[in-house]
C-alpha cells in the first residue's frame, strides 16, 4: 500500500491512499474533497485514465455526518453520489459521527465458509481436520 499526504491546508492534512487501482481520498471538508478530486483527475489524465463514476462514492464521517451535502462533480460534470456505506479493500465503512466499519459482510462470509466445510465433510472428518480447515479457510475470510 502506498500512502501520500498531499497538502496541508489550515492545519489539516488532505490524504490519498492508493492500493493497486483503488484510490481513497480523505479531506476535512466537502470543498477540499472536490478540490482534491480535481487534482486526482488531473494526475490520472497524464496516465490516460479516468475515474469510474459508477464505482465511486462519497461518505461523510464526523459530527455533521447526517447533514445533506452538495453534489461532488467531476471535471466532466458527472456527479458522484453520497452513500451510507462504502467498501474499500474489503472493509465496509459506514457514515457515522465517528469512524465505524460494518463487519456483517465478513461475518456472513465466515459462516458461509464454515457451513460449506461442514456440509461437505461434517461427520466424516476428525475434529482436528475440521479445526485446521476452519483456521486455514474461514479465519482469513473473517480477518
Amino acid at each position: 500500500m502506498m500512502w501520500l499526504a498531499v497538502a496541508k491546508k489550515s492545519g489539516r492534512y488532505l490524504h490519498i491512499i492508493l492500493y493497486a487501482d483503488d484510490i481513497l481520498v480523505l479531506a476535512p471538508s466537502v470543498t477540499q474533497l472536490e478540490k482534491l478530486l480535481r487534482k486526482c483527475e488531473e494526475e490520472l489524465s497524464y496516465l490516460d485514465m479516468v475515474i469510474n463514476i459508477k464505482k465511486s462514492a462519497c461518505l461523510r464521517v464526523g459530527p455533521r455526518y447526517d447533514v445533506r451535502c452538495k453534489e461532488i462533480t467531476t471535471s466532466a460534470v458527472n456527479s458522484i453520489s453520497w452513500a451510507n456505506q462504502i467498501k474499500y479493500l474489503g472493509v465496509f465503512v459506514v457514515k457515522s459521527r465517528v469512524f465505524k466499519s460494518d463487519l456483517d459482510h465478513s461475518k456472513r462470509s465466515f459462516y458461509r465458509t464454515v457451513n460449506a466445510i461442514f456440509g461437505r465433510i461434517g461427520r466424516i472428518a476428525s475434529e482436528e481436520v475440521i479445526i485446521q480447515l476452519i483456521k486455514s479457510k474461514c479465519i482469513p475470510v473473517l480477518i
